[in-house]
Protein backbone atom coordinates (compact mmCIF):
# COMPACT_ATOMS: atom_id res chain seq x y z
CA UNK A 1 0.00 0.00 0.00
CA UNK A 2 0.53 3.59 -0.58
CA UNK A 3 1.01 5.33 2.61
CA UNK A 4 2.68 8.90 1.22
CA UNK A 5 0.51 12.45 1.51
CA UNK A 6 -0.74 14.11 -1.75
CA UNK A 7 0.67 17.52 -1.34
CA UNK A 8 -0.65 20.30 -3.97
CA UNK A 9 0.09 23.85 -3.76
CA UNK A 10 2.70 26.37 -3.44
CA UNK A 11 6.43 25.43 -2.44
CA UNK A 12 9.75 26.57 -1.26
CA UNK A 13 12.94 24.57 -0.75
CA UNK A 14 10.96 21.53 -1.63
CA UNK A 15 8.75 22.08 0.99
CA UNK A 16 5.08 23.50 1.75
CA UNK A 17 4.90 27.33 2.10
CA UNK A 18 1.93 29.49 1.66
CA UNK A 19 -1.18 27.98 -0.03
CA UNK A 20 -1.93 23.98 -0.52
CA UNK A 21 -4.09 21.27 0.12
CA UNK A 22 -2.53 17.86 1.68
CA UNK A 23 -4.46 14.34 1.51
CA UNK A 24 -3.54 11.52 3.44
CA UNK A 25 -3.88 7.69 2.04
CA UNK A 26 -6.57 7.67 5.10
CA UNK A 27 -8.90 10.60 3.34
CA UNK A 28 -7.98 13.38 6.07
CA UNK A 29 -7.06 16.70 4.59
CA UNK A 30 -6.06 20.11 5.16
CA UNK A 31 -6.20 22.97 3.09
CA UNK A 32 -4.64 26.41 4.13
CA UNK A 33 -1.40 27.92 4.76
CA UNK A 34 1.74 26.09 5.21
CA UNK A 35 4.92 27.77 6.29
CA UNK A 36 8.37 25.47 6.33
CA UNK A 37 6.61 22.64 5.69
CA UNK A 38 4.44 22.73 8.02
CA UNK A 39 0.37 23.90 8.78
CA UNK A 40 0.56 27.24 9.86
CA UNK A 41 -2.35 29.82 9.78
CA UNK A 42 -4.95 30.01 8.46
CA UNK A 43 -6.67 26.78 7.60
CA UNK A 44 -9.40 23.44 7.75
CA UNK A 45 -8.69 20.17 8.77
CA UNK A 46 -11.35 17.60 7.95
CA UNK A 47 -11.30 14.01 9.07
CA UNK A 48 -13.08 11.13 6.44
CA UNK A 49 -16.23 11.36 9.22
CA UNK A 50 -16.57 14.59 8.44
CA UNK A 51 -15.40 16.36 11.29
CA UNK A 52 -13.87 19.72 10.63
CA UNK A 53 -11.44 21.80 12.27
CA UNK A 54 -11.51 25.93 11.07
CA UNK A 55 -8.84 28.32 12.32
CA UNK A 56 -5.49 29.03 13.38
CA UNK A 57 -2.81 26.14 13.10
CA UNK A 58 0.64 26.55 14.21
CA UNK A 59 4.10 24.61 13.68
CA UNK A 60 1.87 22.11 12.11
CA UNK A 61 -0.51 21.73 15.40
CA UNK A 62 -4.24 23.11 16.21
CA UNK A 63 -4.13 26.41 17.92
CA UNK A 64 -7.01 28.39 18.12
CA UNK A 65 -10.27 26.28 15.56
CA UNK A 66 -13.13 25.53 16.02
CA UNK A 67 -14.63 22.06 15.63
CA UNK A 68 -17.72 21.44 13.24
CA UNK A 69 -19.75 17.93 13.33
CA UNK A 70 -23.05 17.06 12.55
CA UNK A 71 -24.06 17.35 15.96
CA UNK A 72 -22.31 20.60 17.10
CA UNK A 73 -18.96 22.11 17.19
CA UNK A 74 -16.30 23.38 19.90
CA UNK A 75 -14.83 26.98 19.45
CA UNK A 76 -11.98 27.02 21.76
CA UNK A 77 -8.12 26.00 21.94
CA UNK A 78 -6.62 22.69 21.88
CA UNK A 79 -3.75 21.30 23.46
CA UNK A 80 -1.79 17.69 23.22
CA UNK A 81 -4.40 16.77 20.60
CA UNK A 82 -7.15 17.71 23.64
CA UNK A 83 -9.53 20.07 23.84
CA UNK A 84 -8.03 22.52 26.51
CA UNK A 85 -9.79 26.09 26.87
CA UNK A 86 -13.25 26.54 25.39
CA UNK A 87 -16.46 25.66 24.34
CA UNK A 88 -19.46 23.26 22.90
CA UNK A 89 -22.33 24.10 21.57
CA UNK A 90 -25.11 21.29 20.07
CA UNK A 91 -25.89 21.28 16.16
CA UNK A 92 -28.69 24.63 17.18
CA UNK A 93 -25.93 26.39 18.82
CA UNK A 94 -27.13 25.70 22.31
CA UNK A 95 -24.67 25.92 25.03
CA UNK A 96 -23.79 22.22 26.08
CA UNK A 97 -20.34 22.50 28.31
CA UNK A 98 -17.14 24.80 28.95
CA UNK A 99 -13.54 23.59 29.01
CA UNK A 100 -10.71 24.62 31.35
CA UNK A 101 -7.02 23.81 31.23
CA UNK A 102 -8.36 20.20 29.74
CA UNK A 103 -11.22 19.91 32.32
CA UNK A 104 -14.82 20.05 31.82
CA UNK A 105 -16.62 22.78 33.96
Amino acid sequence: KDYHEKYVGDIENMKPKGQGTITSPDGDKYEGEFKYGKKHGQGTFTFPSGFKYVGEFKDGEMWNVTKHNKDGKYVGEFKDGGIWNGIVYDKNGNFIGKWVNGVKQ
